[in-house]
């Protein structure tokens, strides 16, 4: 089974091979046009953008080239807009769920990240929750200024947890569903991160699961799917091979760091 075929079934899979959307220097105004969609629907969980609740002064300023994507991305999270469809109506720890999902494009990983950002709340208000992710490194180590968050949480990198591999389908459901919709108004990942497991991933109606490493089972074995290449700039990835591992419960998490040294994309793990 390819990479892409495992993402057809999971659903995530406009987001296998697509490229980040970047601005770049020799920008058109088609490219910012594709910009400014790309960071609405990112920033706004697929939510519907009626015309009169757009930003025409951020996006103005972003066309003329005074503000990165960085900022616009910034105000669509700081508009009255994000606060009242994901602010206001929401429990914090959804709201917080979601600002990890939008922002940094994967789910938290522990309940220590919700109760720092709970603090943060607390303490300096609403601006500074959401400063807090987009002034972050994760946040410029991973899209920089001029480009548009995209979710990271479907494959492995540098710095990233393997449990978020099976967090993020908690708050993913579906590349046409949006943030807001009734079933996704509590927070989803409350005892998961209390408990700190993490709940298998069903394709389909089949019993075939992807697991974290939290949620895997002692003694038996796992089937990893790597796709191992090297970047060859933002936009292009160089594919090299397609590659299996059978590896024991018990050795998948150093499996799993061998894999991420070696610049390998875990696409997917499941039972043996």
């Amino acid at each position: 089974m390819t990479s892409l075929t495992a993402a057809q079934r999971l659903g995530f899979e406009p987001f296998v091979e697509s490229a980040p959307v970047e601005l770049r220097p020799n920008r058109t105004e088609e490219d910012v046009e594709v910009v400014i969609r790309a960071a609405y629907r990112q920033v706004l969980g697929n939510e519907h953008l009626m015309s009169r609740d757009r930003l025409t002064s951020a996006e103005s300023l972003l066309r003329n080239g005074d503000i990165t994507v960085k900022d616009f991305v910034r105000a669509i999270a700081q508009s009255e807009l994000y606060r009242s469809k994901f602010f206001q109506t929401l429990p914090q720890n959804r709201f917080i769920e979601l600002n990890y999902k939008h922002l940094l494009g994967r789910a938290p990983y522990d309940q220590t990240e919700i109760a720092y950002h709970t603090d943060i709340y607390s303490e300096k208000g609403y601006e500074a929750e959401i400063d807090s992710y987009i002034d972050s490194p994760e946040y410029q180590e991973s899209f920089g200024d001029n480009v548009v968050p995209y979710y990271r949480g479907f494959s492995t990198g540098r710095n990233q947890k393997t449990v978020g591999f099976s967090r993020i389908f908690q708050l993913y459901r579906g590349y046409a569903s949006s943030d807001r919709t009734q079933s996704n108004q509590k927070a989803k990942l409350t005892r998961e991160l209390a408990q700190n497991t993490a709940t298998p991933v069903y394709i389909g109606s089949t019993a075939e699961a992807l697991t974290g490493l939290s949620g895997g089972e002692r003694g038996k074995f796992y089937r990893i799917r790597v796709i191992q290449g090297a970047k060859a700039g933002r936009q292009t990835r160089v594919r090299l091979s397609n590659t299996e591992y059978l590896v024991p419960y018990e050795q998948l998490s150093n499996k799993l760091q061998e894999i991420n040294r070696q610049g390998g994309q875990v696409t997917s793990i499941i039972p043996a």
